[in-house]
């Protein structure tokens, strides 16, 4: 089975960019989406063959999740158990594992939103470990962090800049230590992989870039990954799409 992820930047402004064709192209078992940017009155995509389901922002214009399935959950849940205004968590359940869609905050210019996004990452965390009691878990999508230095370009220059904070590697390092595992890393130990890039100074043709976007896995689910990559050719948004096969 093939799993993707992508933040899309604007599911309108992707939908012009041959967004369509490539799902037709990939023709992914699950399709996980981030930053759609459509509201609660969004017309849906009909896509043939895929069940959606949506997460929208309460803001218009701002942050949202969608699914694509090709087998209908047994269930869906918006959030964390709590007010989810951004729609930011999008979980479906199956009978083998859940599949947990996210577009983690971003801590903003001179770590403006540090402090709530780290009190969302625990939150998040916890949430992800209940789930984990259950079934194992499959989350993927914008964490919003470059783990390690390997993860940028340019990581001298950025320690203190948003996405690379001390305190939000660290956090990161604390979903992998709750028993998720960096499936990417599993893989793929080179340098100046990335799936996301300033759409500044052409840094996506010059590939400075940074690795934001993940699939991590419950360590008991590890055992049935075939492969994870990143699919940097493809364009439509300042980040690429990600994914797996299991």
């Amino acid at each position: 089975m093939k799993l993707l992820s992508w933040n899309v930047n604007g599911i309108r402004a992707v939908l012009k960019k041959g967004f369509l064709e490539f799902i037709e192209k990939e023709h992914p078992d699950f399709l996980c989406i981030q930053e759609t940017k459509w509201g609660a009155d969004h017309e849906k995509l009909g896509i043939k063959g895929y069940h959606e389901y949506w997460n929208p922002a309460e803001k218009k214009g701002y942050a949202g999740t969608l699914t694509l399935t090709k087998e209908e959950p047994l269930s869906v849940t918006t959030g964390t158990g709590g007010h989810d205004g951004e729609g930011r968590v999008l979980t479906l359940e199956f009978t083998d594992f859940f599949l947990v869609n996210v577009y983690v905050p971003n801590a903003q210019h001179e770590l403006a939103r540090l402090d709530f996004k780290m009190s969302w990452d625990k939150d998040f965390r916890a949430y992800l470990k209940k789930l984990d009691r259950k079934k194992p878990v499959v989350v993927c999508g914008d964490f919003n962090v470059a783990h390690q230095e390997i993860d940028l370009a340019r990581p001298k220059q950025n320690v203190k800049n948003a996405g690379f904070s001390p305190q939000e590697r660290a956090s990161f390092q604390e979903h992998l230590d709750a028993g998720f595992v960096d499936t990417f890393r599993l893989f793929n130990r080179e340098p100046e992989q990335y799936t996301w890039w300033s759409f500044r100074a052409n840094a996506r043709a010059r590939n400075i870039g940074w690795r934001i976007d993940y699939v991590l896995v419950s360590e008991r689910f590890k055992s049935k990954l075939k492969e994870a990559f990143i699919l940097p050719k493809v364009m439509g948004s300042d980040h690429c799409p990600i994914g797996i096969e299991f």
